[in-house]
C-alpha cells in the first residue's frame, strides 16, 4: 500500500526561501507542498483549512511573529507539529520556539543539508535538535533569564540610551535602572554595557 505524502506548510515571509523549500520539496516522492503562506495570520487561516502534516515556521516575520503563531495553531491543534526555520541560533529563541510546541529546530543555513530528513524525524513522531543548538541550550539551561523589565532596559540600552534617558522611558528612576544593569551584567556574565548588549542579541534575548 502507497502510504500518502507528507503534507507540508511552508510560512516564511521571504519569497526567495519559500521557492527553494518549494523546490527541494517537489522532487520527494513521499513530499507536497499544500500551501505557502507570508505572514502569521496567513499560517493560522491556511493551517485551519489545510491540516497540514507539518508546518516549517519561520520566526522572525512582520505582525504575529513565529513563535506566537506557534503558540496559536498548538491552542487551536495541540497535534500540531512544527519545525521552526530561522537563520538564528540563540538559545533564548530555540529555548521559546520548544516552550511553544516545535518538535524540530533548523538554522536556514542547514536547509539543503538537514530540511528533508527533519520533516520525516517529525513526521514520524520524533523531535529534530540540532546538536550546536542542543549544546547551546544545555550551556545556558542552568543561567538566570532576564526578567521583562531587565530586557526592556537592556534594549534601551541598546539603542545608545544613557542611565537617564532609560530611566525616564520606562518611568523608573536612575537608581533602579543601575541597578537593573548590576542584575542584567551578572546574569550575562558581561563585563560592561555594550558587552551585555552583545550577549544579550547573540542568546536572542533582544530579538523580536
Amino acid at each position: 500500500m502507497i502510504s500518502s505524502p507528507i503534507r507540508v506548510l511552508c510560512v516564511d515571509d521571504h519569497p526567495l526561501m519559500r521557492d527553494g523549500i518549494a523546490f527541494a520539496l517537489q522532487s520527494q516522492k513521499d513530499m507536497e507542498l499544500v500551501g505557502q503562506a507570508v505572514d502569521g495570520e496567513e499560517a493560522l487561516t491556511l493551517f485551519r483549512e489545510l491540516r497540514p502534516d507539518i508546518t516549517l515556521m519561520d520566526l522572525q516575520m512582520p505582525g504575529m511573529n513565529g513563535i506566537a503563531t506557534i503558540e496559536a495553531i498548538r491552542k487551536e491543534f495541540p497535534k500540531a507539529r512544527i519545525v521552526v526555520l530561522t537563520t538564528y541560533s540563540g538559545d533564548v529563541q530555540a529555548s521559546r520556539a520548544l516552550k511553544a510546541g516545535a518538535l524540530g529546530y533548523l538554522l536556514k543555513s542547514m536547509l539543503r543539508t538537514e530540511l528533508l530528513g527533519t520533516i520525516r524525524t517529525v513526521h514520524a513522531g520524533g523531535r529534530r535538535i540540532p546538536p550546536e543548538i542542543a549544546s547551546e541550550l544545555a550551556e545556558h539551561i542552568s543561567a538566570d533569564a532576564l526578567s521583562q523589565r531587565e530586557v526592556e532596559v537592556l534594549r534601551s540600552v541598546a539603542a545608545g540610551n544613557s542611565n537617564k534617558i532609560v530611566a525616564d522611558e520606562l518611568s523608573i528612576t536612575e537608581d533602579t535602572v543601575k541597578g537593573h544593569m548590576k542584575s542584567i551584567l551578572s546574569k550575562l556574565g558581561a563585563n560592561d554595557r555594550t558587552h551585555a548588549v552583545l550577549i544579550a542579541i547573540k542568546r536572542g534575548f533582544l530579538d523580536g
